[in-house]
């Protein structure tokens, strides 16, 4: 059995439609109008012990939903879903010792006490051995280098030392399942590549099944082998982080170098992506790329040429845009019809 099963997993939101003014306050206390928000669509998906998979997704598109789902914090509309064999919407104790929830806009720690007191009240929580919880923390916050750190108040960390603390708030009962919702918002790039290197090393080591969501496309490059990607609460791929570019990338770029300077017109041959006096950067559609090459060696003195995929974060960037795009064309569509 895999670790999480979601099948047909549903969440729809209504929200009360008030009409302006006195007279829409009153019809609305007789007659109320709803609109519903469908912010998971029939989500399935399975991920197995020890994965660690990529969950994107534009704002709005309904990752977080899932995870409050599949953690027990929103009971769904609609379908079903497992983690560790346990319903998540039951809160069964057992479940809650097995897994961890991280989100990076939310605080966990207690602000106004020091860091190690702050953990000191989720051992007590999780009711975990003294001298394990001493070896847990001291491994995880050397890890993370914040050993230095355990003794300053919340309030005073700066905002990477508080995601350090956050992070080994959520795994100190050493939980065999986590959610992370952003864990890395808002860092500097230090930060940002510490958390990483160490969200990598530890699900090696411990083989943890993690969920990791985020806008900053160079976590899931480093860390996830495969991603599942969701949008409007429908998903619409779920497969290899590499099969994203083979299956949604329309063109590739190709790069020149010139003997001399090469004052032309270059946007004949594809999109100018970037230009110098003596190179070029063009985006060419996949399929006329071995005519555009030939094309320009023939009228060019060119002394290098690469041929390169499109960068993954821009493919998914164009991808969320076209999304976005069709959907409101077809909600225009509908409107019309109406």
């Amino acid at each position: 059995m895999s670790a999480i099963e979601a099948a047909g997993l549903t969440k729809v939101y209504r929200t009360y439609k008030k009409e302006s003014g006195l007279r829409g306050s009153l019809k609305g206390l007789i007659r109320r109008k709803y609109d519903e928000t469908r912010a998971a669509d029939d989500v399935t998906f399975s991920i197995e012990e020890g994965e660690l998979v990529g969950f994107l997704g534009p704002n709005g598109a309904g990752k977080t939903t899932v995870l409050k789902m599949l953690s027990g914090l929103l009971n769904p509309s609609g379908g079903q879903a497992r983690v560790l064999g346990f319903v998540p919407w039951e809160r069964k104790n057992e479940m809650k010792r097995q897994f961890a929830l991280l989100m990076g806009q939310k605080n966990a720690l207690w602000w106004d006490l020091p860091a190690q007191e702050s953990l000191e009240l989720n051992r007590a929580i999780y009711a975990i051995d003294r001298r394990r919880f001493r070896k847990v923390v001291g491994g995880l916050s050397e890890l993370l280098e914040v050993q230095d750190k355990m003794n300053v108040m919340v309030r005073e960390l700066s905002l990477g030392e508080r995601m350090k603390m956050e992070l080994i708030s959520a795994l100190i009962h050493e939980p065999r399942v986590l959610f992370l919702d952003e864990p890395t918002i808002g860092l500097d790039v230090v930060s940002q590549k510490r958390v990483r290197e160490f969200l990598r090393v530890y699900n090696q080591d411990h083989k943890i099944v993690t969920m990791l969501t985020s806008h900053y496309m160079q976590d899931i490059e480093e860390l996830c082998h495969r991603v599942i990607i969701i949008d409007h609460g429908k998903i619409f791929f779920d497969g290899p982080l590499d099969a994203i570019i083979d299956r949604f990338s329309g063109a590739k770029i190709v790069s020149l170098t010139f003997e001399e300077t090469a004052a032309r017109d270059f946007s004949v041959f594809g999109e100018v992506v970037e230009q110098t006096p003596v190179s070029v950067q063009l985006k060419v559609p996949r399929a006329k790329v071995t005519e555009t090459c030939r094309q320009l060696l023939e009228n060019c003195k060119v002394t290098d040429i690469n041929v390169q995929e499109l960068p993954v974060e821009e493919v998914i960037r164009q991808l969320f845009g076209e999304r976005t795009t069709l959907s409101h064309a077809d909600a225009a569509e509908r409107m019309a019809n109406a």
